[in-house]
Order: structure tokens, then sequence, then C-alpha cells
């Protein structure tokens, strides 16, 4: 007895007419056909939801390339401009040496809400210090390099807006070195100060450095005389970068330069 395939007939009638048209395919090949269908499917919709994002990304190119090309010319106006603010600035300092005063006004001044004294050039007198071993009172200069003092100390009292300290313009990251030996009573930042480390130092001195850039050492810390504390910077109540150096003398402020004999 031979066995019947199982397969599906399909019968087709055409309108006006008598006899149809019969068709008979195999179970398999319905199969096959149903599985081939899902597939194509699959793979449509697949190819919708990769080629979509990638084509929405290739019609961007174009406008990120301009984007780039804009920038790139930003960038060599803005290096042209800094070129040319440095070789104004340079030649500023120098006509100031070559005088002895300021022939234009300071742009410090100008931006400052405050008073600023007339700049006095300081620098070391002897690159060659010796620093205590020990804690020690305040005596030797923060700065290696050549910086203008662009303010003095002003006790309280007088018409000018009272400044405990000092302030000297120097670029941002110059090393700041402790004026003496003590212990880091305090560091970090300070909405006037900025990021700011304060020393204790013996005989009730203390030191302050305002306006850094980086900090370096921690509360509680040794630190020996002419050891870096940090490099100074523009943070806090700042019109610019320089260095705020304020000495104390049991909680009343002292003007550094009655203390510091290193300077000229």
């Amino acid at each position: 007895m031979s066995r019947t395939r199982r397969g599906v007939t399909v019968s087709i009638l055409k309108d006006g007419e008598i006899a149809s048209s019969t068709y008979r395919f195999p179970l398999w090949v319905l199969r096959a056909a149903g599985v081939l269908a899902v597939t194509i499917g699959l793979l449509l919709v697949l190819g919708l939801a990769f080629v979509g994002p990638i084509s929405r990304q290739a019609t961007r190119v174009p406008g990120l390339e301009r984007q780039l090309e804009q920038l790139r010319a930003d960038n060599s106006k803005i290096r042209a401009l800094a070129t040319a603010l440095d070789s104004v600035e340079a030649s500023y300092d120098l006509l100031r040496k070559m005088v002895g005063a300021d022939i234009v006004p300071d742009p410090v001044v100008l931006g400052s809400s405050l008073p600023v004294a007339p700049a006095i050039e300081v620098l070391v007198a002897d690159q060659r210090r010796r620093f205590e071993a020990g804690p020690s009172a305040p005596r030797h200069w923060p700065l290696d390099e050549r910086g203008f003092m662009t303010r003095g100390q002003i006790p309280a009292g007088q018409p000018d807006e009272p400044h405990p300290g000092i302030d000297v313009a120097v670029p941002v990251g110059t090393l700041v070195r402790a004026v003496g030996g003590g212990t880091v009573l305090q560091a970090g930042e300070d909405a006037e100060y900025g990021l700011f480390v304060l020393l204790e130092h013996p005989g009730s001195y203390q030191s302050m450095y305002g306006h850094l850039s980086r900090v370096v050492v921690t509360e509680g810390q040794r630190i020996r005389a002419g050891e870096v504390l940090g490099r100074s910077g523009n943070t806090g109540r700042s019109s610019a970068p320089h260095l705020h150096l304020e000495l104390r003398l049991k909680g009343t402020t002292v003007d550094p330069l009655t203390l510091i004999r290193e300077t000229r």
C-alpha cells in the first residue's frame, strides 16, 4: 500500500468559464515558502533598523566637516591674536623699563574695581639664599621670579579700602615658597583668597598665600623655609594673576616688607 504525500490543492475558476484549473502543492513547498517569507521580512526590518541611523549620520557628515573647517579657521585666528598680544605686552614691558614708569594705563588698573598702587618691581636680591632647617619666623621672599608689587598694605581706617597684605603680579604657575619654617594651619579654597595656604610660625607669626592656582601641601604638614607651597594663580577675588602675601603677628596683620629684607 503506497503512502500519499500530504499537500495543498488550489482550484482557480475564472469568471465566465465552467472548467477550473487545479494546482497541487506539496506541504514542504508551502512550509519553505513561509520560512522564506518570514526570513525576508526579518531582513527588511533589520535593514530599516540599521540603515536608517546610518543614513541619518551620513547626511550629517558634510555639516560636521564644515564645522570642523570653521573651528580650524577660528583656532588659527586665536593663535594669531595671542601672538600679537604677547608681542604687544613684551613691547609694553620694554618701554616701561626704558622710561622707568608707566606710559600707558595699566590694564590691571583699568579692569579692577579696587584701588591699585603703582607697580614696584621686586626680585630676590641674592639667588643663593640659605633657608633655616626648622621652624622660623617669616624673613624670606616667597618668589624666585621677578615680579611687580601692584598693591601694598593698607591699614584699616584709611580712605582707601583696607588691604591686609601685598600683591605681587607674576605669571600663573610661578612657584610660591614658604617665607619661614612652620606648620600648615589651613590649606584650601576661600571666596576671597581663592586657593590659599596659611602657615603658622614660631613667635605667634602666621603667613597667608592667596589666589594660588595649585596647592601642593596639606593641613598639619611641617614646612621648611623656602619649601614650595604651590603655584601662583588668579583664583578668588582677583582681577589679574598675582600672589597675595599676608603676614600676621598675634592675629594682627603686619607689613611684609618690614620683615622680609630679601627684595630690592
